[in-house]
């Protein structure tokens, strides 16, 4: 354990120093902003600060929900970075035609055409910013592809575009739509101008525009290369070491009976209870919201013929679809950590369950607060200072205003404060689990401390900042910590039933750790490659994301060992289906986490996927099926400790472990994988822009491919409802209330 623990903090401690030094050097090569843009003949194309400001009408009208930037956001509308620098250089292709030899650019000889992309390219590669005066000095023809940029943008955002899901008014204004236009072409600006002294732009060539000369870098080849290389050497290194592993039995005898079965819960258990009712509400929301904004993608502008968007915008139903899943996944694991506290311990600290119903309280508070905001912000009812405060940051996962991101801090470190009064008492003891409670309060930390990384941007910091922030918060707290936080939980569940030694089980959850975060903590940077960061991201991303897959290769081994070992005693049976849908979670973790994430996460793939359906074919099986279902998992494992005694409706729990997961295995093998696997096709052969176009979108195979996600939505729609009604018609006994020093706290021998 010493030489385990040792391993444990070099990991974590060499892993957040270079993922610093990574952001220092994002931090001094970032895209510079310029104050102001002019042409060469002196006209003021971008006034003074409009780029900024252009910034904050993004977010407050659902930025990354709306779209994408660098890649970034949606995936019904364009990524509006590449599609203002398509329409851009084709507008300066057509009128140098039309003046050098009157004709459209289409109609051009191949040699004529080749020599305007010539000259188009060393125009658009030039890097023709002066930092002296923090202004950028563009020839007199791209002011004049600006403004033809911008009519088509105005149309877009101010009258509505259909086929993009975007409502008329969502921009209100000429003026706030030409400060929208000005942050637009920064964007693209950055991902085609080359940095100084170096022959790639700010975003490493990304995104891919041929026109221009943006093609993938050598960095992205060989470094692509190195991944699977590192992928490869990974798996081979674990399984030898698996394979020297002696055959001993760590596990213990099994108990002749349930060790919960006398378990009477404590009034601060009990009150978690409501917990999991709010979590099993907002499930039902959120597959809600799913089915409008997954049905935005074939009728944009409606639902069934239902003028829904006049109401209920696609940047709200999509906004509410990933926070409301990050919400209940989130109150679903705290409330488990609030569970097991007095559960290991033996220990009901005095205002206890006071404290779980003022945190319930708050949660609620920010839940219906931030959705709240979010609609206010998107409809137009609120200014661009109040609406980062109170309404639309804009930004994928921390969408939430920074007021509610506060109160959620604050939340956090009040469950923190929770879990560490109840599991005080056992710190004192000698026992085998002490290594367990350490590592389980350890990873509670993380989990309090570090969704802070969300409040270390501003309204007006630089995007590349923010982006590098975000994913401390998308990937390092949900998918980092929490993942740690949900190993340990999980241990100690088996633990206290007796499946395995305590020991054991301290073992193998901080093996698990340091393995996982070894790749998990730079591995964030896979995320950063075209966000505006200079090409060490890329380098230091490509080989730890590789690394992330190396343990999900044999993580099923584990679930289906105590899947077998459940099965050996006639009580082991009651714990049946929180250890199915823990099996589960090493199902989606190998395939969503592990399959789907590498299929995008090297930079050759990336560079060609990022943004497409293959993200959200990610993102389904990873979120949904690793920590939604150990969310589900875990609200099982609580309620049967809840009262082990009951008799659970088994029948509604086998519809919803195979109505979710062929739910959501149909949803990404016959709709998400087609659909992300042909844009990826489209994105090769003509450039990103088509592949995000609504030419390309509509098309019929698109569509068709589209509408088949409905077999499956309903399938896992059928298993959360079946869910939902277990988990209402599941209640603990309220007359049994224990005291605390009548609560065992022992474990099993």
């Amino acid at each position: 354990m010493k030489r385990l623990w040792i391993a444990f903090g070099a990991v974590c401690i060499l892993s957040f120093a270079v993922l610093g030094w990574i952001g220092v050097r994002i931090y001094q090569e970032m895209p510079p902003l310029p104050d102001k843009v002019v042409t060469t003949a002196g006209d003021v194309m971008i006034p003074s600060g409009a780029i900024t400001r252009g910034q904050n009408v993004w977010q407050s009208l659902g930025g990354m929900q709306v779209g994408s930037i660098w890649g970034h956001g949606s995936y019904v509308a364009p990524d509006w970075t590449a599609d203002w620098l398509h329409r851009e250089v084709t507008f300066v292709l057509d009128e140098w035609a039309k003046e050098q030899y009157s004709q459209p650019y289409e109609k051009l000889s191949a040699e004529q055409q080749a020599g305007l992309r010539g000259r188009l390219e060393e125009m658009y590669r030039r890097n023709d910013f002066d930092a002296a005066t923090n202004t950028l000095r563009v020839p007199p023809i791209r002011a004049r592809a600006f403004e033809h940029c911008l009519t088509h943008f105005s149309d877009v955002f101010i009258n509505g575009q259909a086929d993009y899901a975007i409502h008329s008014g969502t921009v209100k204004n000429a003026e706030r739509m030409r400060e929208f236009a000005a942050f637009i072409f920064w964007t693209s600006w950055s991902g085609v101008a080359q940095r100084p002294n170096d022959t790639v732009s700010y975003t490493s060539n990304w995104p891919y525009e041929p026109l221009v000369g943006n093609t993938p870098t050598g960095d992205s080849v060989v470094w692509t290369g190195v991944s699977i290389i590192m992928l490869l050497a990974g798996i081979s290194a674990l399984a030898w070491w698996y394979a020297a592993q002696k055959p001993e039995d760590d596990h213990g005898p099994l108990p002749k009976s349930d060790p919960l079965g006398t378990w009477t819960a404590t009034p601060s258990q009990k009150a978690t209870l409501k917990y999991f009712w709010v979590v099993s509400l907002l499930i039902l929301v959120q597959i809600t919201m799913g089915v409008v904004t997954a049905h935005y993608g074939v009728e944009g502008d409606g639902f069934y013929g239902i003028d829904l968007a006049d109401y209920l915008p696609y940047s709200v139903s999509r906004t509410w679809h990933v926070q409301l899943g990050i919400f209940w996944i989130a109150t679903a694991w705290l409330a488990a950590g609030l569970f097991i506290g007095p559960l290991v311990s033996g220990h009901e600290p005095k205002y206890q369950r006071l404290g779980v119903n003022v945190l319930f309280g708050a949660l609620l508070l920010v839940v219906v607060g931030s959705m709240a905001g979010q609609w206010m912000s998107v409809m137009n009812r609120l200014s661009d200072d109040v609406s980062f405060l109170w309404g639309h940051q804009g930004y994928e996962y921390v969408d939430l205003g920074r007021g509610w991101q506060i109160l959620l801090f604050i939340g956090l470190l009040l469950w923190l404060l929770l879990v560490i009064r109840s599991v005080k008492p056992a710190l004192k003891g000698k026992g085998e689990q002490r290594h367990l409670l350490w590592l389980f309060l350890l990873s509670a930390g993380a989990i309090g401390l570090f969704y802070g990384a969300g409040l270390t941007w501003g309204q007006h910091s630089h995007l590349s900042i923010v982006e590098y922030w975000r994913w401390w918060v998308v990937h390092l707290w949900v998918e980092g910590f929490f993942e740690v936080f949900a190993t340990t939980v999980i241990a100690f569940f088996f633990a206290r039933i007796g499946l395995v030694r305590p020991a054991f089980a301290a073992k193998a959850a901080l093996l698990s750790a340091t393995i996982f975060l070894a790749g998990g903590i730079l591995g964030t940077c896979h995320h950063l490659y075209f966000s505006g960061t200079p090409s060490v991201a890329l380098v230091w991303g490509s080989v730890f994301s590789a690394l992330e897959v190396v343990p999900l290769t044999l993580v099923a081994h584990s679930a289906l060992d105590d899947l077998r070992r459940g099965k050996l005693t006639v009580w082991g049976q009651r714990y049946k289906w929180p250890i199915y849908f823990f099996v589960s979670v090493a199902f989606w973790n190998m395939i969503g986490a592990g399959l789907f994430g590498f299929m995008i996460n090297p930079p050759i793939a990336l560079y060609f996927m990022q943004g497409l359906n293959t993200t959200p074919l990610h993102g389904h099986a990873a979120l949904f099926g690793v920590y939604g279902m150990l969310g589900i998992g875990l609200t099982l494992v609580c309620l049967r400790a809840m009262d082990p005694n009951s008799h659970w409706r088994e029948g509604l729990l086998k519809m919803s472990f195979w109505g979710l997961n062929i739910g959501l295995f149909t949803m990404c093998i016959f709709s998400l994988l087609p659909v992300g696997l042909l844009q990826t096709q489209a994105s090769v052969n003509h450039g990103y822009w088509y592949a995000r176009s609504a030419e390309f979108m509509t098309s019929p195979i698109m569509q068709t491919f589209r509408w088949m996600r409905v077999p499956g939505d309903t399938l896992f729609a059928f298993g959360a409802f079946a869910l939902v009604v277990f988990i209402f018609a599941t209640r603990g006994d309220s007359s049994r209330l224990s005291h605390p020093s009548t609560i065992p706290t022992q474990y099993p021998d």
